[in-house]
């Protein structure tokens, strides 16, 4: 079986406002997301960000760690960011593979050496576009089955900005350069994604909602009424991605996003190609 550890990347009250709006919390989402891709996993969940989180002893004791996404912004630091990052050095000294997406990324490309903050090209919000593998990533298990350009879930106003020295640049699109990336820290392996893989699109959905006060001051949609009706019709389309073709034409989808099973190629890969190859080896 294998035992895996979810992070949850928010504090109390970010966790409160995404249960608020998605009936859940990001690591509820992951670990519901992992064990369907894994039915052997086992997965326990953590809130680092809190101050009075005990962290695990024996992070070596598991196989995989995943990180999910945020309201934090790494950039800003304090305990709450601190504590993260240590967790992330821990694991990854302890040879654990570790996995994030958005804020997961983030957190990884600052402890390796690189920097994450605001966009300077701008938000995405809803689904990066046109996302493109490098000469590395073409190559790269992370991305495996992926074509040449898709589409994924995302919800970010925050990125990576410059990339770890070392890290390879697996994917990238025209708002960013670092979509997706892999590095090695100490005895770990990290490998992660901008893009949120993980999420169904109502989710996307409950996220819009959460973020219309940030979507509006972006000029992406006039006023919360309009996000409000756009994250509906996302809500519809996944209550029925094969009978409203109107809307997967609408919002511009194909299967990438509309099947989840090719949406989650990465967490697939992350499991497959690294955490099994690696608990063997460890064990």
């Amino acid at each position: 079986m294998l035992r895996l550890l979810v992070a949850d990347g928010n504090d109390r009250a970010g966790r409160a406002r995404h249960v608020r709006v998605c009936g859940k919390t990001s690591a509820e989402t992951y670990a519901g997301v992992l064990r369907a891709l894994a039915p052997d996993a086992a997965c326990d969940l953590l809130a680092p960000a809190d101050g009075d989180a005990a962290l695990p002893a024996g992070l070596a004791a598991y196989d995989g760690l995943v990180f999910t996404g945020s309201s934090l912004r790494v950039a800003e630091g304090g305990p709450a960011v601190a504590r993260q990052v240590a967790l992330m050095r821990a694991a990854l000294t302890e040879g654990v593979p570790v996995f994030g997406s958005c804020w997961g990324v983030q957190v990884a490309a600052v402890l390796a050496g690189g920097a994450a903050g605001a966009n300077p090209r701008g938000p995405e919000y809803g689904f990066a576009r046109n996302i493109a593998p490098t000469g590395p990533g073409r190559a790269h298990p992370l991305l495996a089955g992926r074509p040449p350009a898709y589409d994924a879930p995302a919800i970010h106003s925050d990125a990576v900005i410059a990339a770890p020295p070392g890290s390879t640049v697996l994917a990238a699109n025209g708002r960013l350069d670092v979509q997706a990336i892999a590095l090695d820290y100490e005895a770990g392996t990290f490998w992660g994604t901008q893009y949120h893989p993980e999420l169904d699109l109502d989710e996307v959905a409950a996220m819009l909602r959460l973020s219309a006060g940030e979507i509006v001051a972006a000029g992406f949609c006039g006023d919360a009424a309009g996000v409000t009706a756009h994250a509906q019709a996302l809500r519809d389309l996944h209550a029925d991605p094969d009978g409203r073709a109107d809307l997967a034409w609408r919002f511009g989808l194909g299967p990438e996003v509309l099947e989840a099973g090719l949406r989650r190629r990465e967490i697939r890969s992350f499991l497959d190609a690294l955490v099994r190859p690696t608990r063997a080896r460890r064990r």
